[in-house]
């Protein structure tokens, strides 16, 4: 039969630490400081294979286990010297849930079980002490009532708190023990009332009771909540481990407490925590009481130390604490007991950390010689490095939450609300800041977007227009933010519960979290240490997956360039013409009769995007550039007002009804499947002339001036056919010919595509021919590949996440069975055709850590992402490399 308990207590152990998915975290740990020689309360871990077979089977368990569960309790009593349910020497336990991955507060606990009124006598016997036994006794029943039971918590919290407010205490620690003999009949009386049936008595009923109750946690709201948070599978399960209680809360030499052996916020190499005298555990998380600090050096002086009040326990736990570290070679979070001077230690497990810390933690480990560099890459995650490279949100301050959206881009800002783009840029001129506030954002707001400090949007999911540019940016963005309704007419937004928001009320955005809040928050602004530098040079001498970015601006270019960027990936041309000097003569050239008055509009705007390259070559001197031709519709560049298309009119010298009959005309149903990209090229030949001739001006004359190097890499989108891709590149060489000729330089250029529909994918041998790199636009091919608009899918696809139909968000993640596989026959057949191809991506996915790591076993040469997740996309290819095996 197969074994579903494991036994540990006085030294011996039958799991170990390498056994956690089967014993879970908690318990293949209890096994280890078990075996290590901690003292820890004797007990034994239900697996996880339990738990899988728990909900395989409609709840029922495999047969055997309650003879097992028995026969390791048997052991338990032995060792202790008590028996579980005896009136005169009862054996008390505890019973606790314990994942493989770390899941802390988000499933059930149950302590002190085995009470009843037969053994609560054994209790005082025991102890000799009434106070303890019918505090234990009570704090019992209300966590059973509420974990096992179901019953509404804070109906017993009312009574305690009466009986408090009745005999003028303010603390449970100041309630006698007749105080609490007389709860633990309210209490009874009180669940027999609101759920019709008795509390049990029988402590075999209380142990599987409680042990189902454990078990169920595992598809508890906020548990299934914070699984799909981390991506942690639900077929994983949790283990259950029920153990000889211990008590902190029998006497002034009682304690209990919670510590890590570093400060888990700053890294720094000191001994941190808290614990509070005569408690139990849940007292020191629950902040009833204001815990005390472990250590003088942890505290500010108002309340005493453990290391003032119990020396001896302390110095104890300072050897222990240094023990755990140097055996797991990483940060343990611990968590102890004190009953009557002793100390027992109830859990220890890796501690989890900022990345400021996590960065510090393994620099400095590795110069302590505990870990090697690659291990120290391995510590820190690449999501992690979000909150590095943003300002975040002080954890101190005060905060009123009124609505919550998407965490669309990370970091945190504060600001007057505006509703127009046109007024941010106007706030942002006169000095003050402000958050843009739009039903949802389009490219015309670029310049909006970039004035304020944050971006929050009614509409629109993770990767929407809002998310995109904001990231890229590095700018604060809630998306999709369901809460509120905006009223451009009236200038203000609702949230929920009545409350109206107006253009000029402050509002403060948490783009990690999604939390809209009234009213300034304070921020703390990102510190990149030098033992930031220190990890990613290990870094860079790991990975093989080179990392460029997505930049369209010299600015971004310059940032991006300082966080490590070999390149630029994706330069997106389209953001250059909204700038207002520009917009009209754009506007100009969409709407012009015929190809002549065309050319004349695109001699306005050459001058203009030959600087725009000047400027980005130059920040990225002797690096890639990979520029995009124009991609969008063109009716996203048109006025849209009356006044808009009245001033144009004048501009161009053509009536107003002329001109709005020509905008009408270019309206697509569906323009994202319509008139783009490569398919402009074909019809209006000359704007895509005139971009290549900007590009390569701009490169002749960095090389023939300023001795540059460059190799301008130009990027034909939305190809579906190798035709297309054969008449826009004889064009393209045309004209580049023709501008090398003039200036009298040679220049290398490369030619390519992006691979972002799936018949490119499917015909890449053939567009290959034609080709000298591939870049895969990974946002439209998953559009195309799903039939899926991103900006819309929002309000859909997070019930397709939590019904697991999908593993993740497939425009936040790669899906690696569908445009993966895509992306994989691209490759494949575009190698077969041309061996030396260069093969990138540059959709979102470039910056999304399993994406990046996606991509290098896909054989791609590099990713490109936003300039703020340049350093993210770095330390997952070294992870990619690392986790090879």
């Amino acid at each position: 039969m197969a074994k579903y308990v494991y036994f540990f207590g006085d030294g011996q152990a039958e799991g170990a630490s390498e056994m956690r998915n089967l014993l879970g975290g908690k318990g293949a740990n209890l096994a280890e400081m078990t075996s290590i020689g901690l003292p820890v309360p004797a007990g034994f871990t239900m697996t996880t294979e339990v738990c899988s077979a728990y909900y395989d089977n409609n709840r029922q368990y495999p047969e055997g286990l309650t003879d097992e569960v028995a026969e390791h309790l048997l052991r338990v009593e032995k060792l202790m010297g008590k028996t579980f349910g005896d009136r005169d020497n009862p054996l008390l336990v505890s019973v606790r849930s314990g994942g493989r991955a770390s899941m802390p507060g988000m499933m059930d606990t149950v302590l002190n079980l085995g009470l009843n009124d037969e053994t609560i006598q054994g209790i005082i016997a025991q102890s000799n002490d009434p106070r303890f036994a019918y505090d234990s006794y009570r704090r019992f029943i209300q966590m059973y009532a509420n974990v096992v039971m179901g019953m509404n918590g804070d109906l017993l919290e009312d009574l305690l708190e009466e009986m408090k407010d009745e005999r003028g205490v303010e603390l449970d620690t100041e309630l006698s023990a007749d105080d609490l003999k007389k709860l633990v009949g309210l209490f009874k009386s009180r669940v027999k009332e609101v759920l019709g049936s008795p509390f049990p008595e029988d402590p075999q009923e209380q142990l599987w009771g409680a042990i189902s109750a454990v078990f169920g946690s595992w598809m508890n709201p906020r548990a299934i909540t914070y699984r799909r948070l981390n991506n942690i599978p639900a077929s994983w399960g949790t283990a259950v481990n029920v153990q000889a209680m211990v008590f902190g809360n029998m006497g002034d030499d009682c304690a209990t407490g919670v510590a890590f052996t570093r400060n888990p916020s700053t890294g720094e190499n000191l001994f941190f925590g808290e614990f509070l005298v005569n408690a139990q555990g849940e007292d020191v998380v629950a902040g009833i009481r204001t815990p005390q600090p472990i250590n003088k050096a942890g505290g500010d002086g108002s309340l005493p130390s453990m290391e003032e009040v119990m020396p001896e326990s302390y110095a104890q736990l300072m050897k222990i604490q240094q023990s755990l570290e140097k055996h797991y070679r990483d940060m343990q979070d611990i968590e102890f007991t004190i009953e009557k001077g002793i100390l027992y230690m109830l859990q220890t497990r890796t501690g989890k950390r900022t990345a400021k810390a996590a960065i510090q933690i393994a620099v400095e480990m590795v110069n302590e010689g505990l870990i090697t560099e690659k291990e120290a890459v391995l510590r820190v995650s690449p999501d992690q490095l979000d909150q590095l490279l943003h300002p975040s949100l002080d954890p101190n301050a005060a905060r009123e939450v009124i609505a919550k959206g998407l965490p669309a881009s990370p970091g945190a800002a504060s600001g007057e609300v505006v509703f127009c783009a046109n007024e941010a840029e106007t706030a942002a001129r006169d000095g003050r800041k402000v958050i843009l506030v739009r039903i949802e954002t389009s490219p015309e707001d670029i310049h909006g977007m970039h004035a304020a400090e944050g971006i929050l949007t009614a509409r629109g999911g993770m990767t929407s227009h809002a998310a995109v540019v904001a990231r890229g940016m590095g700018k604060c963005c809630v998306s999709g933010c369901g809460d509120i309704r905006v009223s451009y007419a009236d200038e203000s937004f609702s949230a929920p519960g009545g409350l109206i928001v107006k253009k000029g009320d402050v509002l403060t955005l948490d783009g990690s979290t999604g939390e809209v809040m009234l009213g300034e928050v304070p921020t703390v602004q990102p510190e990149l240490t030098g033992e930031f530098s220190a990890l990613m040079t290990w870094v860079d001498g790991i990975r093989r997956l080179r990392v460029r970015t997505n930049a369209d601006t010299p600015q971004d270019s310059k940032v991006a360039r300082e966080f490590g960027a070999e390149g630029i990936g994706l330069c997106r041309t389209e953001h250059m013409f909204f700038d207002a000097e520009r917009i009209m003569a754009v506007r100009e050239m969409i709407l012009a009769e015929d190809r002549k008055g065309r050319e004349i509009a695109l001699t306005k705007i050459l001058p203009m995007q030959k600087s725009d390259f000047l400027g980005i070559f130059r920040e990225m001197k002797d690096l890639p550039v990979t520029i995009r031709l124009l991609d969008p519709p063109l009716h996203e560049f048109l006025p849209q007002t009356a006044a808009e298309i009245a001033e144009l009119a004048g501009v161009m010298g053509v009536s107003t009804a002329a001109l709005q009959s020509t905008v009408d005309s270019l309206h697509e149903t569906n323009p994202m499947l319509g008139h783009r990209g490569c398919r402009l090229g074909i019809s209006y030949p000359e704007i895509y002339d005139m971009q290549v001739q900007a590009i390569m001006e701009a490169a002749c004359e960095l090389v023939k001036n300023d001795g540059f190097s460059i190799i301008p890499e130009i990027m034909i989108p939305l190809v579906a056919h190798v035709k297309e891709l054969a008449i826009l590149r004889q064009n393209a060489i045309r004209v580049a010919d023709e501008v090398i000729a003039r200036y009298g330089v040679k220049v290398e250029y490369l030619i390519g595509t992006m691979i972002e529909l799936p018949r490119a994918a499917l015909t890449a041998d053939e567009i290959a021919t034609e080709a000298d790199f591939f870049s895969f636009g990974t946002n439209d091919l998953t559009q195309t590949c799903f039939g899926l608009s991103r900006d819309d899918s929002g309000k859909f696809l997070p019930g397709y996440v939590e019904q697991e139909i999908l593993a993740t968000d497939p425009f936040v993640a790669i899906d690696p069975d569908g445009v993966g596989l895509l992306v994989k026959m691209g490759c494949e057949k575009g190698r077969k055709t041309k061996p030396d191809i260069k093969l990138g991506i540059c959709g979102e996915h470039g910056g999304e850590p399993s994406s990046v790591i996606f991509c290098h076993n896909a054989g791609l040469d590099y990713v490109s992402c936003s300039p703020f997740r340049v350093p993210i996309a770095r330390l997952a290819a070294a992870h990619a490399v690392l986790l090879e095996g």
